[in-house]
């Protein structure tokens, strides 16, 4: 290891996917710079653990800017970007709009906006890079979640459009998960229908996001792509 290293800065890390990550990276000797929009237990487990933490509200413009002033104030540099930081919202009657501009916001005008005035930070770095969290329902849509998958799907394409515009300083991929964790509250029967879906039907644990993550950071030769994590849904 090296006598400084530029910290990587990972966006909704204060529980399940971001927390574990964010854990993992510090595991790893990566200083890690992580937001949050809810202070939960997670938040204050990375501080102990040596994290700088940052709130952020990426539900507005304002929001966004101020949490990249943030980062901004806090270093000078950084080794990578990863955009955790996701919302999930169905479509409800009379609230399609601000449901709409909220998905936007968290899942793509927050990644463009920082992206774009993070860049020289991660320039200072070499390796770099930018990955977008995104989510397997891309590539189908979603009946009743159709704003949802319009928005990831945005992220996805931000990823091949930073890829272009960054290389080759700075590598840009992305992930998109299927399943990877139950919440305690999902009922059996859901549970069954929901791994009936993959063909691997496993719950494999936040553990091969890291492993994704981990793939994408390390490797020289690869920007522009975005790793589907989804056990075989699309075989089915």
């Amino acid at each position: 290891m090296t006598a400084f290293q530029a910290p990587v800065l990972i966006t909704g890390a204060s529980q399940r996917i971001g927390l574990h990550c964010a854990k993992r990276l510090i595991a790893d000797g990566h200083p890690v710079i992580a937001s949050y929009r809810t202070d939960r237990p997670g938040v204050s487990e990375l501080r102990d653990m040596g994290a700088t933490m940052l709130f952020a509200d990426f539900s507005s413009e304002a929001g966004i800017l101020e949490f990249i002033d943030q980062v901004r104030n806090t270093t000078g540099s950084l080794r990578a970007i990863v955009h955790n930081a996701s919302v999930w919202l169905p479509e409800q009657d009379g609230k399609e709009a601000e449901a709409f501009r909220q998905l936007v916001n968290v899942h793509m005008l927050a990644p463009y906006l920082i992206n774009l005035q993070c860049a020289d930070l991660l320039e200072q770095s070499s390796p770099a890079d930018i990955v977008h969290i995104s989510d397997d329902v891309v590539r189908k849509g979603s009946v009743r979640h159709m704003a949802y998958a319009a928005s990831k799907a945005g992220m996805e394409n931000l990823t091949l459009s930073f890829a272009a515009r960054l290389a080759p300083q700075i590598k840009v991929n992305g992930i998109a998960p299927a399943l990877i964790q139950f919440q305690p509250a999902d009922t059996d029967a859901y549970r069954a229908n929901t791994l009936a879906k993959s063909a691997l039907g496993l719950e494999p644990g936040a553990e091969v996001i890291y492993q994704s993550l981990r793939y994408l950071l390390d490797n020289p030769y690869l920007t522009g792509t975005t790793l589907n994590v989804n056990g075989g849904r699309h075989l089915k």
